[in-house]
This record gives structure tokens, sequence and C-alpha cells, in this order.
């Protein structure tokens, strides 16, 4: 029996001579790669070696800027290296959310936000010149209860009857929240799904601005911070008739939890740090352990408390599943209640 060229077996001894080549081509790459990676891994260990930016895509004011800016106080001692906090807001959370996404992955550089920035906004806009998901997580920071609080030119001291004057006057009221795509916008939108209640959303940029607006009676109604709320409900400006967590608080027994006439309708604001993609597991490691030890601290726990905020301080791998329920969660909401933003 003759074999022909395109018999296989006819090719054995230059086939092993291609497989010999490719292997030792792929050695010497691991080789020459090996440099590399043991320079990264000790750049990693060393780090930080230069100044750290948390880049905060709020506008000062309220929890989403206080919070970083108390962590980073803390972090200087603890990393030896100057950390600032750099403000860049714009286009609900994206523009800071797009500077960071596009920095170098050095541990130079980290995002420090709400929501919005990390998990809502890729439902929201059609187009985004970055992918949140491919952010390399540190730690939660903390969350935040929120208050179901309204002006006093409300007819309505308690939750039952703000429910009842509502349907009885649909699109009467305005809420105020800190932008399209906040904890605060996406909690009356579930509202709204859940009672088929009618009220105007009107956005701000940030905090500030829309609990300005609530005080002087312009929107009368906002699902805003309890810490906040409670001052000016001890000064008779608002009033507060719920809470949004899933039971009520310590120290507000008499305030109802949303939850307990309107089901399913539990929602808190969270505030979390991330790194560029590809930046080292080393750094984000390194990084999510400081700031877990900092917030087990009676000093910042108690800081974060006078804040509103719940110190968390989990991994990064507890962090990723997070941001994974938290942005599925919402995606469902922003489809049901067919939320658009061009």
């Amino acid at each position: 029996m003759f074999r022909t060229s395109a018999d296989p077996l006819s090719n054995r001894p230059a086939a092993k001579r291609v497989r010999l080549a490719t292997l030792s081509g792929l050695a010497w790459c691991v080789f020459a790669l090996l440099p590399m990676l043991a320079t990264s891994a000790a750049s990693a260990q060393s780090w930080p070696t230069r100044p750290i930016r948390l880049v905060v895509p709020n506008p000062p004011g309220g929890a989403a800027d206080a919070l970083p800016r108390m962590l980073a106080e803390a972090l200087v001692s603890r990393l030896g290296q100057p950390v600032v906090v750099e403000n860049r807001p714009g286009a609900a959370g994206n523009i800071g959310a797009e500077h960071v996404f596009k920095s170098e992955p050095d541990g130079s550089v980290f995002l420090a936000a709400p929501p919005p920035s990390l998990t809502v906004n890729p439902s929201l806009y059609p187009k985004l010149n970055h992918d949140p998901t491919r952010f390399e997580p540190v730690t939660v920071m903390a969350t935040s209860s929120n208050a179901l609080l309204v002006h006093p030119s409300v007819p309505a001291t308690t939750l039952r009857e703000f429910l009842d004057y509502v349907k009885a006057n649909p699109d009467k009221l305005s809420y105020a929240s800190q932008g399209n795509g906040s904890t605060a916008h996406l909690t009356a939108e579930l509202f709204k799904l859940r009672t088929g209640l009618k009220i105007t959303h009107v956005p701000y940029k940030g905090d500030a601005p829309a609990v300005t607006d609530l005080l002087a009676g312009h929107v009368q109604v906002m699902f805003g911070n309890v810490l906040a709320g409670q001052n000016h409900v001890r000064q008779g400006k608002l009033r507060m008739l719920a809470v949004t967590s899933e039971s009520r608080l310590p120290g507000l027994a008499d305030i109802p939890a949303l939850a307990e006439q309107v089901p399913g309708v539990v929602a808190v604001t969270w505030f979390g740090i991330v790194a560029p993609p590809n930046t080292p597991a080393a750094i984000t490691g390194k990084l999510s352990q400081t700031i877990a030890d900092i917030l087990r601290t009676p000093e910042m726990a108690k800081r974060f408390a006078d804040a509103g905020a719940n110190p968390v301080g989990n991994t990064p791998a507890e962090m990723r599943a997070w941001m994974k329920d938290d942005a599925d969660r919402w995606a469902q909401v922003i489809r049901a209640a067919q939320i658009k933003i061009d």
C-alpha cells in the first residue's frame, strides 16, 4: 500500500519538529515574561509609592463626598502617602467613573462612589464610554438608610395618610433626587411601581440642592438620608413618614418601615471603592484590608455613624458579588418602570 503526501502519518517527523519548536517558543515567552511578572508583583507589594487620588463622581456635600474624605484622612497614616479626594461630578457619575476607568492600573487612582456609577448606569444609559463591570472591586465602605421625607405643606402626618393623599391627587406632588439613577430616584420609582401612585420626578445635581428645594417647598417629597432628615424633622422643617430599610431602625421605633404597608420597597444607599481594570489583586487586596481595619476602629465607626452610615469593609470578592446583585435588582426596576435617559 502506497501513502500519499496527504497521509498525516507520512509527516510524523516534521510534525514532531513543529511541536518541539512551538513548545520551545512558548517556553522562551514564559521565561521572558518572568522578570516582568516579578517586577509587577514586587511593585504591588511595595505599594503605595506615590500619592493616591480618590475620585468622587459627585459634587461636594452629602454622604457620597463626606465618607471618602473621612476615610482619606485615616488612610494617610496607614499607607504613608498623601490621599487626596477629587470631585469629578457630572452625567450622573459617568464623568468621574470614566476618568478612573481609563486611568493607569498602578494603584494611584480609585473611584469612591454610590450605586449609579457602579451598578445602575449601564441599565439607564444606552451608551457608556466605559464598562463598570470591568472595574476591580476594593470594598464597600458603608451603607445608609433613607427615609420618606415630606414638606409640611403636604397634608399627611402618617404613611397611610400620605398614600391616601397621593392616590386622590395624582401628579400633584413632585419628588426630588440627587440625580438620575440615584438611590432616591430608583426607590421612588420602585414605590410608584408597587403602589400605582403618580408623583413627578425632579432630578438635581447632588444632595445639597435637592434638600434645599425640598426645605423651600419647591418639591414636596424626597427619599433622603435618615440622619439629615432627622435634623430637619427636629426643627419642624420636614416630616419623616417611613424608612426604606427592611425593618424599623434603632432609635426610630415610631417610624414605620415603608415595606410594612408597601411590600417589596426596601432600599439602602451604599458607597463603594473600585480601581481601574487590571489593577493588580495585591493592590486592591491590600487597600481593602487597610480600609476594613480602619472601619473597625471605634473612632471611625462613630464618625460614620454620626454621618448616618453603617461601616461594611468587605473583601473584593464579596464586593463583586454585591455589585452584581445590585445591578440585577435595579435593572429589573428600570425595565419595569421604563426609565430611559438619553
